[in-house]
């Protein structure tokens, strides 16, 4: 052991068949005369119990004299008495969970986060910390190199051996990906007031899983996305950077870190060779990693204050996150226009489609958005088949509040001022300090910032379920809105050069389960046809007036029905055949679509310009 470090752990993939990773933990000097071991319960940004503890295969522990004995208190939590010199913990991780929260690991690759590692020592959160990664055995592992943004002691670039940490917190910040992966480096300019020479922060992408992706297109949009973020909040505050991604057949998600992020997505949404305009599954990678880069600043330095110092073993509830990921969704897709890297007409899609997914949630009329921040814990991330109906998502219903909020600031000024001073102020306020934003924090920095009573404003988006008024602040910026049915279930409206009426063709209120052969009701929507007859989440659907429904036709053997009508519905509960008279009703129209009004003045154009980073 090393004296330099008062805590070191080392990690060994030490069956990639078996899914086991090997941990030891070293502490050459126990400060106290005995030790209590926790394991989190939850990972910063993911706002559920995940009881990580759960996954130890087994664990022991000897000192200087032998074996210790290990008491453990509770799911989490293990005591050790009187250690007798350097103390050693050695124990295994079952890790098959591929995702960016836990840990991951098999013959192609291993990954973990580490909340789902690392045992915490009591009384030792703050001692710099040692993490010595070693490879596997076997011929077959011996291209696998290393992808962390830990700082290395004695490792090789991308190599097994010694990294750093400041302390537990800083260690478990920083996921590793090992395996063999194409790395993408790239720099990202940081803002400067000085006439001195720029700095260049050195970024990198890994790219773990079989894909093809376009690597040139990716080295030419991410650093113009990155340095827009920087530019929005004057510093980019980091001296290096690294994109963690796997790339699956059908995964979509991230975790924010200081240094990094873990993101999962779809190998089809990556960049192909070829492709001029992106498509919509490159455009909704690249708002991926614009929302987790946006994060560097918003949630991981700009921290609600609520957490500050509350641990990761049980849950801390806050009614901020509105703000904290509601705000960063709306500049996720904000800034690829602003960076060029998709047109007016790209951003203005995205937009409607967000608006369309909030309005297609009956919950918004049920759940604020604070309220659904303050609940994160036991229904965003715990959703059941009647989560649409009782809930509203603080991502969705947050962007829409920030946009509000930034047409109000940028109308109610003449342009003077926008969301973004205001995001700079708490950057200057509480990301520089490492203060927390208080519970009402952004609300008053937002009055502070702009000089204008928004009280009104916060009390009807934040704690009502009134509808937001976007078609007149749209309108400001010369873009009209309006909603039609759906044209069919992967319909989530968009941009249009006429805003038409559909007709509304007669539906039963109902979604399936996704990935099912069979029709497999997965919910059943508020004040609906099939909630009216007594459908539920569950249940197989067999025929429709004696017609066999497939999960393909049912749209369309709905759509036959007389208006008026009932019909007649087969369908299976658990082993039950049982029937139900149901009664179409028109479908809603919750269909966002978006014009830019064309002909408008030319002060109108500019407002919209200014808002979209297109003017200059």
């Amino acid at each position: 052991m090393t004296a330099d470090f008062d805590l070191t752990y080392r990690v060994r993939p030490a069956s990639p068949q078996a899914h086991l990773y090997a941990v030891e933990l070293e502490i050459p000097r126990p400060h106290v005369p005995s030790l209590v071991l926790d394991m989190a319960a939850w990972i910063p940004g993911s706002y559920m119990i995940r009881d990580f503890a759960k996954n130890i295969v087994r664990i022991e522990a000897t000192d200087s004299t032998g074996p210790v004995d290990l008491e453990k208190l509770d799911k989490q939590t293990w005591h050790l008495g009187s250690p007798h010199g350097p103390l050693t913990i050695r124990y295994q991780v079952y890790a098959w969970e591929l995702s960016v929260r836990a840990a991951y690991l098999d013959t192609t690759h291993g990954y973990f986060n580490g909340p789902s590692l690392f045992l915490r020592v009591g009384g030792m959160d703050r001692v710099p910390c040692r993490l010595v990664l070693e490879a596997p055995d076997g011929e077959g592992f011996a291209a696998w190199r290393v992808a962390t943004s830990l700082l290395p002691l004695d490792a090789e670039p991308h190599g097994f051996g010694s990294y750093q940490a400041d302390d537990y917190e800083d260690l478990i910040d920083h996921p590793v990906e090992m395996g063999t992966f194409n790395l993408i480096p790239f720099d990202v300019p940081a803002p400067s007031d000085s006439a001195a020479a720029v700095r260049l922060v050195p970024h990198a992408m890994a790219i773990t899983g079989r894909h093809c992706a376009d690597e040139a297109r990716l080295k030419h949009d991410l650093p113009r996305i990155c340095a827009q973020h920087a530019q929005l909040f004057g510093e980019l505050p980091v001296d290096r950077y690294l994109f963690l991604t796997t790339a699956v057949g059908e995964g979509y998600g991230g975790l924010e870190h200081r240094y990094s992020t873990s993101l999962i997505c779809s190998r089809d949404d990556l960049p192909a060779a070829g492709e001029e305009k992106p498509t919509e599954g490159y455009r909704r990678f690249l708002g991926l990693c614009s929302h987790e880069y946006f994060h560097l600043w918003h949630v991981k330095r700009i921290r609600p204050r609520a957490f500050v110092g509350q641990g990761l073993s049980k849950e801390v509830h806050t009614r901020t996150l509105w703000a904290f990921e509601g705000i960063t969704s709306y500049y996720d897709e904000l800034a690829l226009v602003r960076s060029g890297c998709i047109d007016e007409r790209g951003y203005l899609e995205l937009l409607a489609q967000t608006v369309t997914r909030v309005q297609r949630t009956p919950g918004r009329l049920v759940q604020t958005v604070a309220e659904s921040s303050f609940d994160a814990w036991t229904k965003l991330y715990k959703q059941d088949d009647n989560a649409p109906n009782a809930i509203v998502s603080y991502y969705g219903k947050g962007a829409l509040v920030a946009l509000a909020l930034d047409l109000i600031i940028r109308s109610s000024t003449a342009g003077a001022k926008s969301l973004d001073d205001v995001m700079c102020a708490l950057w200057t306020r509480y990301g520089k300090s490492g203060v927390g934003v208080p519970e009402r924090g952004v609300e008053s920095l937002s009055a502070e910032v702009t000089g204008l009573d928004l009280d009104a404003f916060f009390a009807q988006a934040l704690d009502s379920t009134e509808e937001l008024d976007l078609t007149g602040l749209l309108a400001d910026v010369g873009v009209e809105l309006a909603f039609r049915p759906a044209l069919g279930p992967k319909d989530l409206g968009g941009v249009v050069d006429e805003i038409k009426q559909e007709a509304r063709k007669p539906t039963l209120g109902l979604r399936l389960q996704p990935g099912t052969a069979e029709p497999v009701i997965g919910n059943v929507l508020s004040d609906t046809a099939a909630q009216a007859a007594g459908l539920s989440p569950g249940d197989t659907l067999v025929a429709l007036d004696g017609i066999r429904i497939a999960r393909e036709d049912l749209d369309a053997l709905v759509a036959r029905v007389p208006e008026g009508s009932e019909a007649v519905v087969h369908a299976f509960r658990r082993d039950e055949l049982l029937q139900f008279r149901v009664r179409p009703q028109p479908a809603p129209a919750d269909t966002c679509q978006l014009r830019i009004t064309p002909d408008a003045p030319t002060e109108v154009a500019q407002r919209r310009a200014a808002w979209l980073g297109l003017s200059g």
